[in-house]
């Protein structure tokens, strides 16, 4: 595809195979959304920067947990953002997992800070008793003392069902959850957190390790299986993941 035509794309999608076709059906609901869309590799990149990138994560991948990786890590295109979904093997669009960001870790305090101002997210934190909840193995001194600098009370939790429980009696303002938990994904505990009362669009911030094994990449990969659908997105209920246009 020429640079040109890869200009015009708002949207990309990546983690799929050339040539496989898996592409097809997703790419026909961006359209349908009146979203200018293409298949492309992350070396791309440094021709051309989409407006947003939608990642293939499930078994069927190109290595999408490392495509997520390599983008989050570079801070050209760190702030691209990216809705991950599962395709099937076939191609069927069998789940979207709508987080509002990512983070790598070591985490760049300045970094986070400055996105969570350009989300608006920390306009209210000094004039009002908000939370921001932290879940990981060990709880993160560092990202606790930085939301707390910023105006939050910080929650931590050290594993998702702790984390639901807190939630179901304190609802919090916005999460930050290391993407595997002891006992879930951030993604399952994600879907958890939307049925409890206020707390349906909470952000979620997902926290991404510095590498991953390929052994932590396909459990990653079935953990996200276990929670698709069966039956095929239609494409009324995939763009309810996307503004259309």
């Amino acid at each position: 595809m020429s640079q040109e035509t890869t200009s015009r794309c708002s949207l990309w999608v990546l983690g799929v195979k050339p040539d496989s076709g898996r592409e097809s059906l997703l790419m026909s609901y961006l359209v349908a959304g009146g979203y200018d869309c293409c298949l492309q590799q992350i070396d791309a990149l440094t021709d051309g920067r989409p407006l947003g990138i939608v990642l293939d994560i499930s078994p069927f991948s190109d290595d999408g947990w490392g495509l997520l990786q390599k983008i989050k890590q570079n801070p050209e295109t760190r702030n691209i953002p990216v809705l991950p979904v599962f395709l099937s093997e076939k191609g069927k669009v069998a789940g979207v997992f709508p987080v509002a960001g990512f983070f790598t870790l070591p985490l760049d305090i300045p970094y986070l800070t400055e996105r969570l101002a350009v989300y608006g997210l920390t306009e209210e934190a000094e004039e009002y008793d908000l939370q921001a909840m932290i879940v990981t193995r060990l709880g993160d001194e560092k990202l606790t003392k930085s939301v707390e600098s910023i105006g939050f009370e910080a929650l931590k939790a050290y594993t998702a069902k702790e984390a639901l429980a807190l939630a179901a009696i304190h609802p919090a303002y916005l999460v930050f959850v290391s993407l595997m938990l002891p006992d879930m994904s951030a993604f399952e505990m994600m879907e958890k957190f939307r049925l409890i009362p206020y707390s349906g669009n909470t952000p979620f911030f997902v926290l991404l390790k510095e590498e991953m094994k390929e052994g932590e990449k396909a459990a990653m990969s079935r953990e996200i299986a276990h929670l698709v659908s069966k039956k095929q997105l239609s494409c009324e209920e995939f763009l309810k993941f996307l503004r259309c246009r």
